[in-house]
C-alpha cells in the first residue's frame, strides 16, 4: 500500500485500535489519549490488562532490572514514577523496586487515563482473529464478538515465546515446560530432583528465583551455548559516558573502542553511555554489519547491557556457592522419556565427548524469539500469509519503517498498520525496554493525533 495515498486529507484519524493491552499497547493508549489524539480501543485476549507478562506473572523476590528513576513511562515526565512511589508506596526504597509495583504503577497509570477519558478509551476483551486494511480504514474481526473498524490499528504483541527445541514438547507436560512463566513450575517436584533450564540470561535468573521461593532445594542447571551470565548494576551507578559522536556498529570497531574507553572509566558507564546511540547506530549500520554483530557480539552485548539488581545477584550468587545453581555452556544433542524425567545428552563447549545425564524438568528459558516464519500464533501466521507483514531482514521481528508502519510482502509501508514494542526490534534493535518503548509509543502517538493527514505526505 503506498503511504502517500493511505488517507483523505479531508478525514482526520478518529479511532485507533491497539492489539495487545499489555505495556507496549496499554502505554500506546494512554499517549495518545495524553496527545489529545484520536479515541482508542484497546483489545486484550488475556484477563490483566496494562501488564503484560512481565509484571502481570512477577514474583515478589522478582526486581526491576532498572533503577526506578529512570522507569518513568512518561518521557516527558522523566520522575513520574518516583513521584508515584512517594505517594503510593512511601516506605519502598526507589532503587530496584519489585516488578509487581511496576505493574501496580501500570495499571493506576492505565486506569487513571480511562477514566479521564470518559468514551475516548475502550478496552474490548477476545481473540483478534483477522485483520484486513483497505484505503478507508481497517476491520478487526474478533472470535466470539462484532468486528471493530477503525482508521488505523496498531500491533502491540510484546514478545514471542521461545521456540520449543526439536521434539522436546514431546516429553510430556510434566517434563517439558515451554513456558517459564507458569504457575506450577515447582509443582511434583522434590529435593532429590533436577531440574534443566535452557538459557541462561534474564529469564533463567527469574524462574531460578521462582523455583528457590517455591522451597525448591534439589539442583539447578542452566544451560547455554556459552554459559554467560547477565552481569550486575554497580551499587551506586556511575553517570554515563556518552560519547561525542555516533560510534560504528561494526562488531570490530565498536568492540575495541568500547574496550579501550572501559580501561579507562568501567565499563558499566561506556556500555550506559551508548544508550543514546544505540538505535542510530542500528540504522546506520549495513545488513552485514548487524548480521556480524548477531552472531558475534549480541549475546555478549546482552549480558553487559541488560544486568541484574544487585540484591538478585546475591542471591544468585549465593545459590551458586551453596551447589544449587550451576551454570554450564554447551548444547543439548539429544533427549528421550525416562521415567519420571527426561535423559539428556549434551556436549559441554569446547569438548567433543557428549554426556548423558537424567534430569526431571526442563523449563525454556532461551528467551524470546521473533521469527515470524515459526511463531504458532494464527493471527501472525494469517497475516504473513496475506503479505500485510513480513520477517524483517534477519528474521527478529515485523519489518517496519522509522515511522513504526507495517512493511507487507509487497515491500511497501502500510500507514493504516503499525507495530510497536519488542517485535520492532529488527529497526529499532534498542526497542525492548521501558525507556525504549516510553519514547516510540509517544512517537507514533503524536503522529496519529496530527488532524490533517496531507495526501504525498502520510504519516
Amino acid at each position: 500500500m503506498d503511504i502517500s495515498r493511505s488517507f483523505r486529507p479531508d478525514r482526520p484519524v478518529d479511532h485507533v485500535a491497539i492489539i495487545g493491552a499489555g505495556f507496549s499497547g496499554a502505554l500506546q493508549a494512554i499517549n495518545l489519549l495524553r496527545h489529545d489524539g484520536p479515541r482508542a480501543t484497546l483489545i486484550e485476549r488475556r484477563d490483566h490488562i496494562g501488564r503484560g507478562v512481565a509484571y502481570s506473572a512477577a514474583h515478589p523476590d522478582h526486581l526491576l532490572n532498572v533503577r526506578a528513576g529512570n522507569m518513568s513511562a512518561l518521557p516527558d515526565e522523566p520522575d513520574h514514577f518516583l513521584r508515584w512511589l512517594a505517594t503510593e508506596r512511601p516506605g519502598q526504597s526507589t532503587g530496584f523496586v519489585p516488578r509487581i509495583t511496576y505493574g501496580d504503577y501500570l495499571a493506576d497509570l492505565l486506569a487513571e487515563t480511562r477514566a479521564s477519558a470518559g468514551d475516548r478509551l475502550t478496552v474490548r476483551r477476545g481473540e483478534v482473529t483477522g485483520i484486513e486494511t483497505n484505503g478507508d480504514g481497517v476491520r478487526i474481526d474478533i472470535a466470539g464478538a462484532p468486528a471493530i473498524t477503525a482508521d488505523a490499528a496498531i500491533l502491540a504483541i510484546g514478545n514471542l515465546p521461545p521456540h520449543d527445541p526439536h521434539g522436546m514438547e514431546n516429553l510430556g507436560d510434566d517434563v517439558y515446560v515451554g513456558d517459564p512463566w507458569r504457575a506450577d513450575l515447582a509443582e511434583g517436584l522434590t529435593d532429590a530432583d533436577e531440574v534443566l533450564i535452557i538459557g541462561s540470561g534474564l529469564t533463567m535468573v527469574d524462574v531460578a528465583l521462582l523455583l528457590e521461593a517455591s522451597g525448591f532445594r534439589g539442583r539447578i542447571t542452566a544451560q547455554s551455548r556459552r554459559g554467560l551470565l547477565p552481569h550486575v548494576h554497580a551499587v551506586d551507578g556511575a553517570p554515563p559516558i556518552v560519547p561525542a559522536e555516533r560510534p560504528s556498529l561494526s562488531p570490530a570497531t565498536l568492540l575495541r573502542d568500547v574496550r579501550a574507553a572501559a580501561d579507562e572509566s568501567g565499563w558499566r558507564p561506556v556500555i550506559d553511555g551508548l544508550r543514546s546511540h544505540t538505535q542510530d547506530m542500528w540504522r546506520g549500520a549495513s545488513h552485514a554489519n548487524r548480521a556480524r554483530f548477531l552472531r558475534h557480539l549480541r549475546p555478549y552485548w546482552d549480558v553487559h547491557r541488560h544486568r541484574l539488581a544487585p540484591p538478585v545477584a546475591a542471591c544468585i550468587a549465593a545459590m551458586r556457592e551453596s551447589g544449587r545453581l550451576r551454570i554450564v555452556a554447551g548444547r543439548t544433542i539429544a533427549h528421550e522419556r525416562e521415567g519420571d524425567g527426561a535423559a539428556i545428552v549434551w556436549r559441554p563447549r569446547g569438548s567433543d565427548v557428549p554426556e548423558r545425564r537424567h534430569v526431571r524438568r526442563i523449563i525454556n528459558c532461551s528467551g524470546p524469539q521473533g521469527n515470524l516464519l515459526r511463531t504458532p500464533a494464527p493471527l501472525l501466521q494469517q497475516l504473513v500469509a496475506q503479505g500485510l507483514i513480513r520477517p524483517d531482514p534477519l528474521t527478529i521481528g515485523i519489518d517496519v519503517n522509522p515511522q513504526s508502519h507495517v512493511i507487507g510482502r509487497d515491500g511497501q509501508a502500510n500507514a493504516r498498520l503499525l507495530a510497536v514494542g519488542p517485535m520492532t526490534r529488527g529497526a529499532f534493535w534498542e526497542i525492548v525496554a521501558v525507556p525504549d518503548i516510553r519514547v516510540q509509543t509517544w512517537a507514533v502517538a503524536r503522529r496519529l493525533s496530527n488532524a490533517h493527514w496531507v495526501e504525498g505526505e502520510g504519516l
